[in-house]
């Protein structure tokens, strides 16, 4: 059985949020009795009707719980738009044999929508992402009483009422007293230090620049190249003892049983090897 429905579209014009406002607040309350039979018929028959009206006629309490919200310096119908997610799925879960309204069921989804939204608008960087520290920071901004920086009594005063540690306390106020720096290089006078600082300089993600996939390619290529030329240039004993120890695919061969095949010593190899490595650089170096 499905519990789908649409948030209603009011009639009328509503080309604004003031509109939208002014229409909620026409939408006659329903009684209790109107309720749980609108609640019933949508839990027991799939009566979508019967929830289209109970989301209608809560939509003011809504807008009475997100308007608590503006000090976050998000927009009102940002914030209502939310709001009426939380409504709709409380609908969908209200149990009418509960014994409550369905609006003091109503407002702790709605208030979940709204925290949500607000904890990943109200700064780019996440302020809050565990329980104890959601609890804190919507908790924090209501008990600050003044501008500036927690003194140790209102740290031990919100610690205490929240029960949690002091060092969460001074972590939080921390982060609601940042500042969100700018992405792209500010207007200032030093220009060229302007641009040094901002994340659009270091943050940028190279990796699927075209430009700079075909010079890495052409780049890579190059030095194979120039790698093959002087390889070319040893002595057939130098570029056997480095095929040997570098190029093979598998386990390299060890120096005594490279020493075994040519009849000198492991150090005599090794040098060998020193040398040969010195030359190919050389030539790599006059090849380019």
């Amino acid at each position: 059985m499905s519990h789908d429905f649409q948030l209603p579209v009011l009639n009328g014009p509503v080309g604004s949020l003031d509109a939208y406002i002014y229409q909620v607040n026409q939408i006659p309350m329903l009684s209790a009795e109107e309720e749980q039979e609108y609640a019933r018929s949508f839990r027991e028959e799939d009566d979508v009707e019967g929830a289209r009206l109970l989301v209608l006629a809560h939509l003011r309490y809504v807008v009475r719980v997100a308007r608590g919200y503006l000090g976050y310096g998000l927009p009102l119908n940002d914030l209502i738009q939310e709001g009426n997610v939380g409504l709709m799925k409380a609908v969908k879960r209200f149990d009418p044999n509960m014994g409550v309204r369905l609006v003091s069921f109503a407002v702790h989804w709605i208030k979940a929508e709204i925290h949500e939204f607000v904890l990943h608008n109200w700064r780019i960087v996440k302020v809050a992402t565990t329980k104890a520290q959601r609890k804190l920071f919507f908790n924090m901004r209501q008990m600050k009483k003044r501008l500036g920086w927690f003194t140790k009594e209102e740290v031990d005063a919100v610690a205490n009422d929240l029960g949690v540690s002091h060092e969460d306390v001074l972590v939080m106020e921390q982060r609601l007293n940042a500042m969100d720096a700018s992405y792209d290089a500010s207007d200032s006078d030093d220009d060229e230090q302007s641009y040094k600082t901002s994340p659009a300089r270091y943050l940028q993600d190279f990796t699927t620049d075209p430009a700079r996939i075909y010079e890495q390619e052409n780049s890579g290529s190059q030095s194979r190249e120039k790698l093959h030329l002087a390889f070319d240039r040893l002595d057939e004993r130098s570029q056997d003892i480095l095929q040997q120890r570098w190029l093979l695919d598998d386990k390299a061969v060890t120096l005594h049983a490279l020493a075994e095949k040519y009849g000198v010593s492991a150090e005599r190899v090794r040098q060998l090897e020193k040398n040969a490595m010195m030359k190919l650089r050389k030539y790599m170096e006059e090849v380019a």
